[in-house]
């Protein structure tokens, strides 16, 4: 199987493309850590991978506290030897942060940055020194479309995530850790279906994409695995959009 004897560290890892991702890398002969703030809710889904017969480990970790990332961490090399792949996939994205500056309080965007940017940080960095040691490898930021378009905190953040791809691809090349980004569109998930109106994804779908549906799961984990394995391997510092052709251009 494609990632034998390889460990993935997926931040945020206990729901959404968290789990799915967990789930798609164990599949392939992964062992997975669920670092997630709801330690309860990482436990349960890590019990359910283990009874699809995957390796799982839930581990509490708040990226946006450095010293409970290190931890975190260094409890995953200790049990399992070592990191080869990191999803900085944790992040904050309801609606209130699609809002103007002035309007979101202070503490709430210093939140979101903590999460959304800090955490790419904490859990980069924390992860580096097992990375070099096993002779490379990979990092995956979750961006987001909003990266491109939009100016409010929640699209800021996640254009500083594109900026840290670009960083830390730089930053890393020399220990062997290639480091890419994927930005996903409107896509098809609990968190988003119940946190927009119908009528703005229906407008979104039917008059700003070229592929007129709504993304899908599985789009965005094929993506992550594809930048997770040799057939990507000569690609790093890169963003890639999956999107439905939203927006069209040349960023």
């Amino acid at each position: 199987m494609e990632f034998v004897d390889k460990v993935a560290f997926i931040t945020g890892g206990a729901i959404g493309f968290g789990r799915a991702f967990a789930r798609a890398l164990g599949e392939r002969g992964a062992s997975v850590i669920l670092a997630d703030i709801d330690i309860s809710a990482a436990r349960e889904t890590a019990a359910s991978l283990a009874e699809a017969g995957i390796s799982a480990l839930a581990l509490e970790c708040d990226v946006a506290d450095e010293h409970a990332v290190e931890v975190a961490v260094a409890e995953s090399v200790r049990r399992l030897g070592g990191i080869d792949i990191l999803i900085n996939n944790a992040g904050k994205h309801l609606t209130k942060y699609n809002q103007p500056f002035g309007k979101l309080p202070r503490h709430e965007v210093r939140a979101l940055f903590d999460v959304n940017v800090m955490g790419v940080v904490n859990c980069t960095v924390a992860c580096q020194p097992t990375m070099k040691q096993r002779g490379g490898g990979i990092v995956v930021n979750i961006a987001s479309i909003a990266a491109n378009l939009s100016s409010t905190p929640y699209g800021v953040s996640k254009l500083a995530v594109r900026g840290l791809t670009l960083a830390f691809a730089t930053e890393l090349a020399a220990d062997g850790i290639r480091v890419n980004a994927i930005s996903p569109g409107l896509m098809a998930t609990e968190n988003a279906l119940d946190d927009l109106p119908q009528d703005f994804i229906d407008d979104f779908v039917n008059n700003r994409q070229l592929v007129r549906r709504l993304g899908r799961m599985d789009d965005i984990v094929e993506a992550m695995l594809f930048l997770c394995s040799e057939k990507s391997s000569f690609m790093t510092g890169e963003t890639l959009r999956v999107s439905g052709g939203y927006p069209l251009g040349f960023d």
